[in-house]
């Protein structure tokens, strides 16, 4: 899996949570630059993407992302380190 599948997979994510099929996620994109992705919907976001890719982040990364290019690196390494 390449980090732009990731991304896209992040996009229609964060689109069914927020009901916006506008949103366009990059990898500098940030929460506050999302109208209504805040906290609530940002632990929305990070479960639904722990249940779609099947891996599990700790809650001080979670807390420590910045930007969703962070959180698309993360799952991707640990997509890497799980065993097939």
């Amino acid at each position: 899996m390449t980090a732009g599948e990731v991304l896209k997979s992040f996009t229609q994510i964060l689109r069914d949570l927020l009901g916006d099929d506008s949103i366009v996620l990059s990898p500098s994109t940030r929460r506050i630059d999302v109208s209504g992705w805040d906290s609530f919907n940002y632990v929305n976001f990070v479960v639904a993407v722990e249940m779609k890719f099947g891996v599990k982040f700790g809650v001080a990364e979670v807390e420590s992302f910045q930007t969703v290019g962070e959180i698309v690196q993360r799952t991707l390494a640990l997509l890497q380190a799980s065993p097939r």
